[in-house]
């Protein structure tokens, strides 16, 4: 397994009220950001120890991502790093113990914060310290291929954390299209190996 490349993040900035909304308790995981990664080669023993740990095992890595993702924020682990790369997820806790668990093959996983004021930097998503400035809020959303063939297309709400979770096919360069009450973004989205799971520069009604 190639070692993960470590995005350079710096923390959010966040308006004082989603903040205070957050209420998410910050530990020596949270390293400068919201994206993490992992070099070292994981323990088979050590991986299993942490899925018990955290009532994960015997779940696949979208089962653990969509479960993650919709977690309240008071609910979220402050124990736990879940960062999603372009192939796989690595899982890393305050133990010393990593497992990483590939994902469904041919489908990326992209989580998007759209902005109205503030976002911040993020390559790879980290599921467990990820904020973004829309939580909860519902949007339109279309994602379509450059041939025109429409792959989504309808409301979806953003998590909790301000982040809205696509699961899209691997290796396709596609637009995304979001709307909320009259301001729109539009932005590419590539899934292959090297695009980031983590977006926001889409701000709306720019």
């Amino acid at each position: 397994m190639p070692p993960a490349r470590i995005a350079s993040v710096r923390p959010a900035l966040l308006p004082r009220r989603t903040a205070l909304r957050g209420g998410l308790a910050l530990t020596s995981l949270v390293l400068a950001g919201c994206s993490t990664g992992t070099d070292a080669e994981p323990s088979p023993s050590a991986g299993a120890e942490l899925l018990r740990a955290h009532g994960l095992d015997g779940l696949e890595a979208r089962e653990i991502i969509d479960r993650l993702e919709a977690l309240s924020l008071d609910q979220r682990p402050t124990d736990l790093l879940a960062a999603v790369m372009p192939d796989r997820l690595d899982l890393t806790d305050t133990a010393e113990r990593q497992v990483s668990l590939p994902l469904p093959e041919g489908q990326s996983y992209v989580s998007v914060a759209p902005f109205v004021q503030a976002t911040h930097d993020c390559f790879y998503h980290s599921l467990t310290t990820c904020l973004g400035e829309l939580q909860e809020q519902d949007l339109e959303v279309r994602v379509h291929r450059a041939d025109g063939e429409v792959l989504v297309d309808e409301v979806r709400t953003t998590a909790p954390n301000g982040f809205l979770g696509l699961w899209l096919p691997r290796d396709q360069e596609l637009t995304l299209t979001i709307d909320l009450d009259g301001a729109t973004a539009t932005a590419p989205l590539a899934t292959d190996a090297d695009a980031p799971t983590c977006v926001t520069t889409m701000q709306l009604g720019a």
